[in-house]
């Protein structure tokens, strides 16, 4: 490897320890154990890329195999732009351990009772378990996929919150849900996506303070 490759990625993964990436990989565990065992069990959808893909699906037939990599690809490559490529490396480290997870949760049966009959329990638990496994990876500087970097990149240009760039990207695409969602299951989708866009927004602003000792005279 030439010395300018080498630096090139020195400083591309600057900043990244041991620490940062044993909190990414947390993170990554608990978004993935929530869609897993919650979303995917009681069909609540999602806003953002995914629930984009499954809107492409519906109307287009196009297999989300193809979907979601150009989905994907297309919002790394904004972020790349906007956020630089120190992002890039951590998000795709980010993704990689959220792929390994669902294939790891794939090999037990599901680990958390069926809450398809209580769908409001389930929104709230799964934004719970997305809120704050996505926010551990987002304030780590990464992504756990296209949506992160999406809201990301909203966030840093408009100069939004971040789950007010959240809920954008998530609200634009659970009213389009609506052309073949009824409205009944989109308000449980609501739920879940209000709840875990706050949840990332505290876990990246969050600041551990710990109490100044008492100075005895």
């Amino acid at each position: 490897m030439s010395p300018r490759m080498t630096t090139m990625l020195k400083k591309l993964s600057a900043g990244l320890t041991i620490k940062k990436i044993l909190l990414i990989l947390l993170g990554a565990m608990i978004c993935s154990f929530g869609i897993h065992n919650i979303h995917q069990r009681t069909n609540i959808t999602e806003g953002g890329v995914i629930g984009l893909m499954l809107f492409v699906e519906h109307w287009l037939n196009i297999s989300p195999a193809y979907i979601t990599p150009i989905l994907d690809i297309a919002c790394y490559l904004l972020a790349f732009k906007v956020l630089g490529g120190n992002f890039i490396i951590i998000s795709l480290i980010s993704t990689a351990f959220v792929s390994g997870f669902y294939k790891v949760w794939e090999l037990f049966p599901f680990m958390l009772p069926d809450l398809s009959a209580h769908p409001l329990f389930a929104a709230i638990l799964g934004g719970i378990f997305v809120g704050v496994g996505v926010g551990l990876i987002i304030r780590q500087g990464g992504s756990s996929g296209g949506d992160d970097a999406l809201a990301l990149v909203i966030s840093h240009v408009t100069h939004w919150k971040l789950s007010r760039a959240y809920l954008f990207t998530d609200l634009t695409v659970l009213f389009l849900s609506l052309s073949y969602i009824p409205f009944g299951r989109i308000v449980f989708s609501l739920v879940t996506v209000t709840i875990s866009s706050y949840l990332i927004d505290f876990m990246n602003d969050f600041e551990f303070k710990p109490k100044e000792s008492k100075q005895t005279a």
